[in-house]
């Protein structure tokens, strides 16, 4: 990739507020897949994987929350990206959890400081997250989603399907209103 397009996509992807890591092969991959190309996917959720310590709750399996609306965040508490989305993440769970949203924090680390679990549990306090948060140290759940970014959201509807994925800040209506819907679809 010439150093001109390169410095291009690195200016979009940090207008998105996402961190950029190089996919093998020094590609870039897309900064943001559309909630259409997603949706059209219908792709399977995969389960949590390779999890170390669990907050706010005893171990969760993805099988185990069929009929609930799931919404997978990966982030870590050093990406002010991150940071920068968790009042939306808190926020939207407290409006939907009696409906039956269920938040996952799917913390995955970028740096070796970040795998402390005391550091998390302090995060969340900070943070104000009451939701179930799981450490990801191997990544492992990472990977099984594919995931390149922090943050990311992943929108799991009743039936395992992830039907909206967004990397980085923003799209908060946007993830708000598919939460809503498909709630109501439910109801």
């Amino acid at each position: 990739m010439k150093t001109k397009s390169l410095l291009a996509t690195a200016a979009i992807a940090f207008g998105l507020g996402v961190s950029i890591i190089p996919a093998t092969g020094g590609e870039i991959p897309r900064a943001q897949k559309t909630p259409l190309a997603v949706a059209a996917a219908q792709t399977t959720a995969p389960d949590f994987v390779g999890l170390g310590n669990w907050f706010n709750s005893a171990p969760l399996k993805l099988a185990d929350l069929r009929g609930k609306v799931v919404l997978v965040n990966f982030w870590t508490y050093g990406c002010v990206n991150c940071v920068n989305t968790l009042p939306h993440v808190t926020r939207l769970y407290a409006k939907y959890r009696d409906r039956g949203l269920v938040v996952v924090g799917i913390h995955t680390p970028e740096f070796p400081f970040e795998r402390s679990a005391s550091n998390v549990q302090t995060a969340l306090k900070r943070h104000g997250i009451t939701y179930p948060v799981a450490q990801d140290n191997d990544s492992q759940t990472w990977n099984a989603y594919r995931n390149r970014y922090w943050p990311a959201q992943y929108i799991v509807d009743q039936n395992g399907k992830i039907v909206f994925q967004h990397d980085g800040e923003g799209q908060y209506e946007e993830i708000d209103r598919t939460v809503a819907r498909l709630l109501n679809a439910a109801s």
